[in-house]
């Protein structure tokens, strides 16, 4: 079985921060979001290959992270954009993937930019026991929450339904993007693209596909985040540390307050402030700050400012006299 990780997108609702990395590469605690999902497949002796499908913008920067890490298994694949607008959608860049690769085997397909709280390992083992395709599914709990994904109905762990992003969600369980397609599944891609369908969302190919065959269901209740958001990417680190907080042995933090959920990173200097649910990047200075639920970007220098849910982009500087 091969494996695929999307980390195409270009996170436009997390700039600036993400202006210019991929937000796949944002630390959630000691480790990046994509590092968690390379670490689960390298282990996952079912997964034979990893092809990690980005974007022309971001191809140098994944060439130099794949190039630093322990993993044996993984495989850069570059799609030709540069800008969002360029964008091919989710399926018509799996698509073009598969034939640019390839690749002639069953695939799990899986977001970068989810951090899910289940093993890989256990939805494989659902997707072998079905035989067919599936997808994993999370309750949300939100009516509008449920609005922004696609919408599942079941009869067991069969789907009988599918809604992408509807109006008015008939449940709060959705599809995340983590799927399994055996090859033949998978084969029918040209003529799903070719029949001018919808290539954006993978929801629109799987709400094609159970009107044909079988699609299963893995259905979790533990956590997970789709990290596309400031308010998302805060929340996992807050269920990643758990209440703790992360300061970086090379950080310089004095007379400050550092409260639950904070990361403060490598180069970082801190004087006299509180910090509360907040990351903050290395090479930043902040003195005399109040700063909760903020991201702040590398070499940023921040005086006498005090901030709640802020994105201050890098080599920002801003103090109460400017």
């Amino acid at each position: 079985m091969k494996a695929i990780v999307l980390a195409g997108g270009y996170a436009t609702r997390l700039w600036p921060i993400t202006r210019h990395r991929p937000k796949m590469f944002l630390p959630i605690g000691e480790e990046t979001v994509i590092d968690r999902i390379f670490r689960e497949l390298e282990a996952e002796k079912r997964i034979s290959e990893v092809f990690v499908s980005t974007n022309e913008r971001f191809a140098d920067d994944f060439r130099d992270h794949l190039a630093a890490s322990p993993y044996e298994k993984l495989h850069l694949s570059v799609e030709g954009t540069r800008e969002e607008d360029e964008k091919f959608g989710v399926i018509g860049a799996l698509g073009e993937l598969i034939e640019r690769e390839g690749i002639d085997d069953d695939v799990l397909v899986i977001a970068g930019d989810n951090l899910i709280s289940f093993e890989v390992g256990e939805f494989i083992d659902f997707y072998e026991t079905n035989a067919a395709p599936c997808i994993a599914a999370y309750d949300v709990g939100s009516i509008d929450r449920a609005q922004s994904y696609g919408v599942v109905e079941l009869d067991g762990e069969r789907l009988v339904g599918f809604e992408e992003k509807p109006e008015r969600p008939s449940s709060t369980l959705v599809s995340i993007a983590c799927y399994a397609f055996p090859q033949a599944s998978l084969s029918r891609l040209p003529a799903y693209l070719a029949a001018g369908e919808n290539p954006d969302e993978p929801g629109w190919f799987i709400k094609w596909l159970y009107r044909q065959t079988d699609v299963y269901a893995f259905s979790f209740d533990q956590a997970w985040f789709d990290i596309g958001t400031p308010e998302s990417y805060l929340d996992a680190v807050r269920w990643c540390l758990d209440g703790e907080a992360i300061v970086h042995p090379d950080a310089t933090v004095e007379r400050t307050t550092v409260g639950e959920n904070v990361h403060v990173m490598e180069g970082a200097t801190v004087t006299d402030c509180n910090l509360e649910s907040s990351v903050i990047f290395g090479g930043s200075t902040l003195r005399n700050c109040d700063i909760r639920r903020c991201i702040i970007d590398r070499d940023t220098e921040i005086d006498g400012i005090d901030l709640n849910g802020a994105l201050i982009g890098a080599h920002t500087q801003i103090s109460n006299g400017s």
